[in-house]
């Protein structure tokens, strides 16, 4: 018998958090998101409560803990789109379809009990989390970024009538074959006719103080439209700023500003530490912070995370710039290529971006829905 329990005790939320680590024991290609991360959402200070309401159920059989799931009312996404759904995310249940139907169940119920009538996912509290259902590249490593799942996942979730509203496409992006120093040449014309220079700091804490107030800002204004985002509260900044100083190396970050020093455009990549993080099972111990930050300094692979331009540069070609840093920091020899995360398969823009280089398209993923009432 399949029992489902609502996650509230301290004994709870260590099974929720620990039962990824659990099913994906020996899995060479999984992630685990950091521990105090997960554990942070259950304080009463978590800063996504100022926008949404969620729930956590575990699910146990005879017992023993077989899946888990959280329900997430994001008010602000609502509000933005005059919708009326709630997220699913943190899926993860053996290869049961009884255990899947019992949690997708508890999940429904609570969003109806909330006056929403759809369900969709997977995604988290903003687009900065772990979202898209894996359908393809189940045996490609994930970033520390991404979240990874098993193949039967898709099976068990279509059965409860969910199908795909988007989806995504992840890239290896490496040199091209032969460089012609074009990327370059654009860079060079573009700073030049537009009057733009790049910014700089002596480390990331200047970085930091000098640009986040324009940052958060370009990324409202750039990624207002795109599927999932929801606008930056103070305590996401906060959050998203935290995070930065962890894994952020001034080598792989761009800011660039006009003649008055205004940002009109970013771009952020961090070194991969999907491995460090699988050693350390998601715990920052002090030998788990030593790899992190070895990681960090002697990256094999760069994640790519945030791209933003100023509404008024969009259309005069000034990711161009961005592409032609992200060249050079390909050329280090140590670098072996680096990862796009997730990008729209309906955002040509950026989809178009990765033609200038060696790109090998090796994941897949998708969100799905589905209607209540």
């Amino acid at each position: 018998m399949i029992t489902i329990e609502e996650v509230k005790t301290p004994r709870q939320i260590r099974q929720f958090i620990n039962f990824p680590l659990k099913l994906y024991k020996g899995n060479p290609y999984f992630v685990p998101p950091l521990y105090g991360d997960e554990k942070a959402m259950f304080k009463p200070d978590y800063h996504y409560r100022v926008t949404c309401d969620y729930v956590c159920y575990n699910a146990y059989r005879d017992g023993k803990m077989v899946g888990r799931i959280q329900g997430i009312l994001q008010k602000a996404s609502n509000e933005k789109r005059n919708e009326k759904r709630v997220r699913f995310t943190r899926f993860d249940s053996i290869n049961d379809q009884a255990v899947a139907d019992a949690l997708f169940d508890a999940v429904e119920k609570w969003a109806l009990s909330q006056g929403m009538d759809t369900v969709v996912g997977p995604l988290g509290f903003s687009d900065l989390e772990r979202e898209g259902l894996l359908i393809d590249g189940f045996e490609q490593l994930s970033t520390f970024e991404e979240q990874y799942n098993f193949p039967y996942y898709q099976d068990l979730i279509s059965a409860r009538g969910y199908t795909k509203e988007v989806g995504w496409t992840e890239s290896m992006i490496m040199p091209p074959e032969e460089d012609d120093g074009t990327l370059e040449k654009m860079k060079d014309f573009l700073l030049k006719r537009y009057d733009l220079h790049f910014g700089t700091a002596r480390n990331i804490n200047e970085w930091i103080r000098k640009y986040k107030d324009q940052f958060f800002d370009i990324m409202d204004r750039t990624y207002a439209g795109i599927y999932g985002t929801v606008p930056f509260t103070d305590g996401m900044k906060k959050s998203l700023i935290s995070s930065f100083k962890l894994v952020i190396d001034l080598d792989h970050v761009a800011v660039i500003l006009d003649k008055n020093e205004k940002v009109v455009c970013f771009g952020l990549c961090f070194p991969s530490i999907a491995k460090a993080v699988q050693k350390c099972k998601g715990h920052l111990t002090p030998l788990g912070i030593i790899r992190l930050l070895w990681t960090i300094k002697h990256p094999e692979i760069i994640d790519l995370c945030l791209v933003g331009v100023d509404a008024e540069y969009t259309n005069r070609g000034i990711s161009a710039i961005i592409s032609a840093e992200l060249l050079k920091m390909l050329k280090d020899p140590s670098i072996k290529y680096a990862e796009t995360n997730l990008n729209l398969e309906t955002n040509y823009q950026i989809q178009n971006q990765w033609k200038r280089f060696k790109e090998i398209k090796h994941k897949r993923r998708i969100a799905v829905l589905k209607k209540l009432a």
